[in-house]
């Protein structure tokens, strides 16, 4: 969608649109690239006029940062402010105009909205300002295009855009004329949209085949790694946030880690070792954003089965963002309608080596955040402790056992999987205080020590 002239980025206008109260004095905002909104601009209904101006100016650079994620060269701005969106234009018809005059000056190629647009409003801003006209869902579809590289994630992305393009088709709808007998069924049969149409709905019944059968084999997949009690923690958070940086920094996988929003698409499942010898998996998945579109929602839920069956969710955030709440609320939101936010969270708090080394002395791990720096690997220890204590899933017990030292193996695997608090030598065999993971305390039961009060207790019931 978004392209390249000669290998040069197109140029592009950012239209950026807010819809609430406002009072008389607020007037719209005609940006020049790279200009800031001005602090002291005025309160927007009942808003602080710096929180109202400061929430905009983010959601702007979030937006230049989708545009530029696409390829495209900033050639202007315009930020406006309405009650309600104009039907017709979202703008309405005389800012309409102000912008055409203003993407015209700028020699602009294509139009990108911060704003989901109908079909009708996308042509009628596309015929005044005479350029092509991208809406925010399209642009975080042609991201999502560029950095897919698996061929689920291809056919994920592309099912999304053909859904998307579907009701942008013009003409009567799923019905076609056919050739037939009767008054008013005789003619050339199918015109050329009817067919283009057809193709789609046969395209997507084609993907969603396809996908259905990844689902399948990532099923098999998963019973397989279900048959070993290896519980999976999986990372969320809004994009950017540093989700890749902080998998690559615990599990030493060489997922690719990018600036640009949305650099990573495809799951990636790796193994670690927390510090109680336990290994679960930890899973990587697509970052959120505000506005999500439904249709990437619905097409990546094969990815997000991940986030679904996950024991524990790690909750990734910018610990510099200034609207880093307003984020959390929109991660949360996608996790609601994943129907996974009664699972178990942790709040990981990541990029503070960004921070003021005064402000950075003042974080204190506590309750369920956890504050790290994955790109300096800083915190990696107590976070990988938390997780430890915070999973249930393969719990691990406390045990006196004592084995005797020709089982060789089972010795060993005691060495791998559990910790070992206290080790003794006595009459060949090995007497040990160790924790263990549930499913290796079930293999070492037949070896357990019982307290001298227990054994006591079970000698006195023995002599009765």
């Amino acid at each position: 969608m978004i392209s390249t002239r000669n290998d040069q980025p197109e140029r592009s206008f950012l239209v950026a649109v807010e819809f609430r109260r406002r009072s008389r004095s607020e007037k719209d905002i005609h940006l020049p690239p790279g200009a800031v909104i001005a602090r002291d601009a005025a309160a927007v209904g009942t808003q602080h006029p710096r929180s109202a101006v400061q929430g905009l100016e983010e959601s702007l650079a979030e937006f230049r940062e989708l545009a530029r994620s696409a390829g495209a060269e900033i050639a202007g701005e315009f930020v406006q402010r309405r009650d309600q969106p104009d039907p017709a234009t979202l703008i309405g018809k005389g800012k309409l105009q102000e912008i055409a005059g203003a993407v015209a000056s700028a020699q602009a190629d294509v139009v990108l909205v911060d704003h989901e647009l109908s079909p009708s409003q996308q042509r009628n801003i596309e015929n005044e300002v005479d350029a092509r006209v991208i809406d925010r869902t399209q642009l975080i579809l042609d991201i999502f295009a560029r950095h897919a590289r698996t061929r689920e994630g291809q056919l994920q992305v592309e099912l999304a855009q053909l859904e998307y393009l579907l009701p942008r088709l013009g003409g009567r709808g799923i019905e076609m004329s056919q050739l037939g007998g009767g008054i008013g069924t005789r003619g050339p049969g199918e015109t050329q949209l009817e067919t283009d149409r057809r193709k789609i709905y046969r395209r997507i019944r084609h993907i969603k085949g396809q996908l259905e059968e990844v689902k399948r084999i990532r099923g098999q997949q998963r019973q397989r790694r279900e048959a070993v009690p290896l519980p999976t923690v999986a990372l969320v958070g809004y994009t950017n946030a540093g989700k890749s940086t902080l998998f690559n920094a615990l599990t030493r996988a060489g997922v690719l880690t990018s600036a640009k929003m949305f650099a990573t698409l495809d799951p990636t499942v790796r193994s670690i070792t927390l510090p109680s010898k336990r290994k679960i998996l930890l899973s990587d998945t697509v970052g959120f954003i505000r506005n999500l579109p439904t249709t990437l929602v619905s097409a990546f839920r094969a990815t997000l089965e991940e986030v679904q069956r996950a024991a524990l969710l790690l909750h990734i955030s910018d610990v510099t963002s200034p609207i880093a709440h307003e984020q959390q609320k929109q991660v949360e939101q996608v996790l609601e309608e994943l129907e996974v936010m009664s699972a178990p969270q942790i709040r990981v708090m990541n990029k503070t080596d960004l921070l003021p080394e005064a402000q950075r002395r003042s974080l204190v791990n506590g309750g369920m955040n956890v504050y790290v720096s994955a790109t300096k690997k800083l915190g990696l220890d107590e976070l990988l402790q938390v997780i430890d204590g915070k999973l249930h899933v393969d719990a691990i017990q406390t045990m006196r056992i004592k084995v005797p030292q020709t089982e060789g193996k089972l010795l060993a695997q005691i060495e791998a999987r559990a910790r070992i608090l206290k080790r003794a030598y006595r009459d060949s065999a090995v007497q040990m205080e160790v924790e263990a993971p549930e499913s290796l305390a079930r293999v070492l039961q037949r070896y357990a020590v019982l307290p001298r009060a227990s054994r006591k207790s079970q000698s006195q019931k023995s002599r009765k």
